[in-house]
């Protein structure tokens, strides 16, 4: 009988512990895929942030490190800077990347420093019981807005890929989701073209991803994924915000030369 279906070999066998309707076990998935077909899982360190996926080296069968809360590009940089031959990338949520992380994604992506962030929306303090993150809707309620968003009081969402694709070190950007087949495969492609822009030396790419968080929205896994694409994807469009004009389809390794 022909394989149609298998574990990758980008994870560990390791169970995840994510909540049901969670979008961190696909997003793993595609990155973890895509490290196998790209033949760059043994050259690959991965750098873990503070939240839900506090222990995603768990589950990448790639090396790994964990950061303090919020400091994944600044240990991706030094990483990147000492081993330049390899391929090195952050997996990052809202609360961490843009709250207590906001200035080493910003600097890491100003300075042009040649990682790759994996950015996890999901417009809400997962791991900590649902408060509100930078990226929460207005009108959104969390824990910590229970009358909803006020922007006269609480200001307004950070649109993180917007952001960074205005800074010069920025060369790829892109923000995608995964509701369905079509958006699964697009992710993928975005993860594989920010791994490209790394092994060519052209500076720092990301790619966002618009992710559901069932429990803390208080619905079930269906109606989250609608939500997100009612409420999420009109504040936060889909697209390449940075890179349009890359030749990806020619993008050939290139050997990085200085930091």
């Amino acid at each position: 009988m022909a394989i149609v279906f298998q574990p990758t070999e980008g994870l560990t066998e390791k169970p995840f512990h994510y909540c049901p309707g969670c979008n961190h076990g696909i997003i793993h998935r595609i990155i973890a895929e895509s490290m196998v077909e790209m033949g760059i899982l043994e050259d690959t360190v991965s750098v873990a942030s503070v939240g839900c996926t506090y222990n995603s080296y768990e589950y990448f069968s790639c090396d790994a490190v964990q950061a303090a809360h919020g400091r994944a590009p600044a240990v991706a940089t030094g990483i990147k800077r000492t081993l330049k031959d390899k391929i090195v990338f952050t997996y990052q949520g809202d609360g961490d990347l843009a709250s207590i992380g906001t200035a080493e994604i910003v600097h890491a992506a100003a300075r042009g420093e040649k990682i790759t962030a994996f950015f996890v929306n999901n417009a809400v303090y997962g791991m900590t019981s649902g408060q509100m993150a930078p990226t929460t809707l207005l009108g959104q309620v969390t824990t910590t807005s229970p009358f909803g968003r006020d922007a006269s009081y609480q200001g307004y969402p950070i649109n993180v890929s917007e952001l960074i694709s205005q800074l010069t070190g920025a060369v790829y950007v892109e923000r995608v989701c995964l509701t369905d087949f079509k958006n699964i495969q697009n992710a993928k492609k975005a993860v594989q073209k920010a791994f490209k822009v790394q092994q060519a030396g052209l500076g720092f790419s990301m790619v966002e991803f618009l992710s559901t968080c069932p429990t803390n929205w208080g619905k079930e896994p269906v109606e989250a994924m609608e939500w997100l694409k009612e409420k999420m994807i009109p504040q936060y469009p889909l697209g390449c915000f940075k890179g349009q004009d890359i030749d990806f389809n020619n993008l050939g390794k290139a050997e990085e030369k200085g930091a």
